[in-house]
């Protein structure tokens, strides 16, 4: 699939995509007459670095995550430990989400008691 094909089945400009692969993020095999040319996996590729950036993390860790994945079409040997710390990033924003969620109970309860 061409740059335009998978700019209309993602959503995503084809500036964006080509961001996408100038950051080794996306590949793209070049024709000889010069035009990308996508495998069938990258509409999911795609969709998965949205949803990495969605959350705010940088092309380089998305370049080292992508292939724990999956999504790419092929896994790597630092997978077991870029996978343990997400999940340890994941459970310290959990945890200070817990922390934002009671303080933010206290804040009310303070207020509904003294400014009722």
């Amino acid at each position: 699939m061409r740059i335009g094909e998978l700019s209309r089945a993602t959503g995503v400009s084809a500036r964006s995509l080509r961001y996408y692969e100038q950051q080794g993020i996306l590949t793209s095999e070049r024709r000889g007459n010069g035009y990308r040319e996508y495998g069938p996996e990258a509409p999911e590729v795609v969709f998965r670095i949205r949803a990495l950036l969605a959350i705010g993390l940088p092309t380089d860790r998305i370049r080292d995550i992508l292939p724990c994945d999956g999504a790419a079409g092929r896994q790597s040997e630092v997978c077991p430990t870029l996978l343990a710390k997400i999940r340890e990033i994941r459970d310290n924003v959990s945890e200070q989400a817990a922390e934002l969620s009671r303080t933010s109970d206290a804040l009310t309860r303070y207020l509904g008691e003294n400014f009722a």
